[in-house]
């Protein structure tokens, strides 16, 4: 199995895995790896490390934007496996060990499988395990307020909504801007295209999720790398103010 790697910037690639993006940053021998596909996406998170030269063992640390099962798929493996620390905010940590689930339910799915896309995405996710039970062990928060010292330097900005403790990570310096699920640009399950919200049966507080938008809207920044959907050019600030325009 092939990912579909991209380089966006220097030392900064978005991998397509399957319906659901990570990104990589290296940064000499060490890499920090954004996320980590499905459970099913294994082979695909460790080909994509090796086609930008990294390894498994050269990952300094997996940060996630949130515990749902197609951004947490590998993260146990990687800990458990190589050592990896995984770091997410405070308040994901115990969505990550599973202590609870805000995750769209089974009944939630089949209320909207009326919806174009909404079936064929629902077979494609359990098929890769987004019902599978894959929690992390010992998630830990992450070790220091602003930037974190690892490859690409991300500073964590807390975007609550889709979950209590969803985080997308600002490069300052690359004006590169990792939303995870908090702003995307397309999703098997929308008939839109382009920055946005996904449909609001995934997000555990709608209210919140569109409010987070006016974080995301006063970073700097020209290069979008969303958790669903293709990279997306153009200033963050526009982005953001497209996705509550469409939620309104």
């Amino acid at each position: 199995m092939r990912a579909e790697v991209q380089q966006v910037a220097d030392g900064t690639y978005l991998v397509h895995g399957s319906n659901t993006n990570w990104v990589i940053l290296t940064e000499g021998d060490s890499a920090t790896l954004v996320d980590t596909g499905y459970p099913g996406d294994r082979e695909l998170v460790l080909d994509s490390l090796a086609q930008v030269g990294s390894s498994p063992e050269a990952v300094a640390a997996v940060l996630i934007t949130h515990a749902h099962n197609d951004h947490l798929g590998s993260a146990e493996y990687l800990r458990a496996a190589h050592g990896t620390p995984i770091y997410l905010h405070e308040a994901e940590v115990p969505h990550a060990r599973r202590e609870f689930l805000h995750q769209v339910t089974v009944g939630e799915v089949l209320k909207n499988g009326w919806r174009p896309g909404v079936l064929p995405w629902a077979v494609h996710a359990i098929r890769s395990g987004g019902t599978a039970k894959a929690p992390v062990t010992a998630p830990e928060p992450f070790p220091a307020a602003g930037a974190l010292d690892l490859p690409g330097r991300p500073v964590p900005v807390h975007t609550p909504g889709h979950t209590l403790g969803h985080c997308a990570f600002h490069l300052p310096d690359t004006g590169v801007l990792i939303s995870g699920d908090a702003l995307v640009s397309g999703h098997p399950t929308s008939r839109e295209q382009g920055p946005q919200l996904l449909p609001d049966m995934f997000h555990h507080e709608r209210g919140r999720a569109v409010a987070s938008l006016d974080v995301l809207e006063g970073l700097a920044g020209d290069l979008l790398l969303p958790g669903h959907g293709p990279v997306h050019r153009g200033t963050v600030r526009r982005a953001a103010q497209r996705a509550r325009e469409l939620a309104v």
